[in-house]
């Protein structure tokens, strides 16, 4: 039973902040919170990003107070809108751009996102039979990528997103299928805090699942579809993600894990997962429901 993963991904799906413009440290808003030790503005540069736009507590900012920092991914979005939107005319020599530029990283985060899913989704075997429609549909996000700040801006990007996840619900039902059954269904499923640790999840369709705080150390999540699932501070010691599929770096960064725990060839562990944390199950954020923009 098994999914193949590409063993090397895309170099432009992986964050390069050294081509960027510290646009994740500006654009977002967040607030005073155990992720983030200061209330900041959308728009507003975080105070720690220096004029050459490293941050300036990189090592230590979990210790400094900002583990959100260390969760997000941007997918290569940053780079994307500095480099080739952009051409590399940064926000502070053209202030005139900076509130545009920081509407266009948004929308390049979703487009880049469903660049990840497709280009997974093709290298999955069970979905060979439709490689051809999910070809078209990567060809197509590449371009929208690289339209103007202005037509991007146009772009109604969550209706594009649900066309594109429309092909994406065809891969998981092929993959899924593949482990001898569907799976448990769990779509979309409250799941916070709840205990499973040692899970058959072989299969199952966790696809927008409330995971926060959720105990699956030792479980078995080969063949699952984690799409969009909450995972922050779900607990991952041990447990077995090889060949779950629409898992993305952003949602493993979120949850806790240790050596033992088994990802996907294409997802990097994390740094901070070595570092002696909460008990197992337990959650560092506050555990209650955030509210969705968009429909798995």
């Amino acid at each position: 039973m098994s999914a193949s993963h590409p063993e090397h991904v895309r170099p432009d799906l992986r964050a390069d902040c050294e081509n960027c413009f510290g646009l994740c440290c500006v654009g977002p808003a967040f607030a005073a919170s155990a992720d983030f030790a200061i209330d900041k503005l959308a728009g507003h540069a975080c105070p720690n990003l220096d004029q050459d736009f490293r941050c300036g507590i990189h090592r230590d900012l979990r210790q400094q107070g900002f583990a959100g920092c260390t969760v997000f991914d941007c997918l290569g979005a940053g780079q994307k809108v500095a480099q080739v939107t952009y051409r590399g005319e940064d926000w502070r020599r053209a202030p005139e751009t900076a509130n545009q530029m920081f509407d266009v990283f948004t929308v390049m985060r979703q487009l880049h996102e469903l660049l990840w899913y497709l280009t997974e989704a093709l290298d999955l075997e069970p979905a060979r039979v439709i490689r051809p429609e999910l070809g078209v549909a990567l060809e197509r996000t590449e371009s929208l990528t690289r339209l103007s700040p202005e037509d991007l801006l146009e772009l109604d990007v969550a209706a594009y997103r649900r066309e594109v996840n429309e092909l994406l619900l065809r891969t998981s039902e092929l993959v899924r299928g593949s482990a001898g059954g569907r799976g448990l269904d769990r779509r979309g499923a409250d799941l916070i805090g709840a205990r499973l640790r040692g899970a058959d999840l072989r299969g199952a369709n966790l696809r927008g699942a409330y995971l926060i705080g959720a105990d699956l150390s030792g479980a078995d999540l080969r063949l699952a579809d984690l799409l969009g699932a909450d995972l922050r501070a779900t607990n991952l010691r041990g447990a077995d993600l090889r060949g779950s599929i629409f898992l993305t770096q952003f949602g493993v960064n979120a949850a806790t894990g240790d050596g033992d725990t088994r990802l996907p060839a294409a997802l990097v562990r994390p740094t901070h997962w070595m570092v002696p944390g909460p008990p197992p199950g337990r959650a560092t954020i506050p555990i209650r429901r955030q509210p969705r923009a968009r429909k798995r």
